[in-house]
């Protein structure tokens, strides 16, 4: 496993939320890197109901009150420090984490070579 950086503190600060690309599994894969409560947070960018993108490509991920989030697509809330799903069609599911490490004011991903 190599490991990529894929977001600044500052950049998550001002954004919230950043995607990212890696791969698992020999596959490419979508994942999102975001800020809640100034905790870092990071997992693949894939709806546990029917796999698709949780954003609708516009890089948006939190419910208004910033206090879930939520796919765009059929509203199923995730919790964000876990990413258990509390409400909607994939309750009790949960995202898939991406393994990470904050260095030097950088996320770094897990991924393949």
């Amino acid at each position: 496993m190599a490991q990529v950086a894929v977001a600044r503190l500052e950049d998550l600060r001002r954004k919230q939320s950043v995607k990212f690309k890696f791969r698992r599994e020999g596959i490419s894969r979508e994942g999102f890197v975001a800020l809640y409560k100034d905790e870092v947070v990071v997992y693949e960018n894939v709806c546990r109901h029917i796999p698709i993108s949780i954003d609708y490509g516009d890089n948006r991920f939190f419910t208004p009150d910033g206090e879930h989030i939520i796919c765009q697509t059929h509203g199923a809330m995730y919790e964000p420090k876990t990413g258990l799903c509390v409400r909607g069609p994939c309750e009790g599911a949960s995202l898939f984490k991406v393994p990470f490490e904050v260095r030097n004011e950088v996320v770094w991903v897990e991924t393949e070579s």
